[in-house]
């Protein structure tokens, strides 16, 4: 059980880092405009392909979530403080 969450929570952290450079990207361009689109989606996939690779049930996608949005978020933060 320890083992489990330990790996949901390291997985959470993949999500997470893996938005930070879409993040960046995604606070440059016009909102809703496709290249906005692609930068919030393009790292989906691969974290499906993680979930389900590591055992992972549909229950675990709200975490995975929240991590990929923090991902988004931080990443747009950053770029707007260099930016400052």
């Amino acid at each position: 059980m320890e083992k489990m969450l330990l790996t949901l929570l390291i997985l959470t952290l993949i999500a997470l880092i893996l938005n930070l450079p879409f993040g960046y990207l995604r606070s440059t361009t016009k909102k809703f405009s496709f290249k906005w689109f692609i930068f919030i989606h393009i790292p989906i996939p691969f974290i499906i392909l993680m979930r389900v690779w590591l055992g992972f049930s549909y229950q675990a996608i709200p975490l995975l979530l929240i991590g990929s949005m923090l991902g988004q978020l931080l990443g747009g933060y950053f770029n707007k403080v260099k930016l400052s």
